[in-house]
């Protein structure tokens, strides 16, 4: 890679990585501080129907929030975890989901897979100029 396609690169690269960070923190924050609640009432995940959402343990709340995100991210897929929550929350129409239940959850795990895709360039970056 020539050295000055790399200068302009990296700091794009870079500023993506915090760009999706501040996005995550932000969503994660507001979601939990504000809709979460609400979002869960909305969605009804099957889980809830066991025991209250704080009983769960820190991962399986955070596994509840990314069936919401693959629901209403990618709602016809029945492909691997996309199609488990597919059909774990088949109940649910993403259209009629508010938009201020559904934002905080696309941004939590969208900005969390954009950021992980955007270190690894990053990393590859760095590395194929060392």
């Amino acid at each position: 890679m020539s050295n000055a396609l790399y200068f302009y690169i990296l700091p794009i690269v870079f500023w993506l990585f915090v760009a999706c960070f501040v996005s995550a923190c932000v969503s994660a924050l507001t979601l939990l501080l504000f809709t979460l609640r609400k979002t869960n009432e909305a969605f009804q995940h099957p889980y809830l129907k066991e025991q209250p959402f704080e009983r769960y343990s820190f991962s399986i709340r955070l596994s509840m929030i990314m069936d919401y995100f693959f629901r209403i991210c990618f709602p016809h897929s029945q492909f691997w975890l996309v199609g488990q929550a597919n059909r774990l929350l088949a109940h649910v129409d993403p259209q009629k989901i508010p938009t201020r239940l559904k934002w905080p959850v696309v941004g939590l795990w969208g900005g969390c897979y954009v950021g992980l895709v955007t270190i690894i360039v990053l990393w590859a970056m760095l590395l194929m100029k060392m």
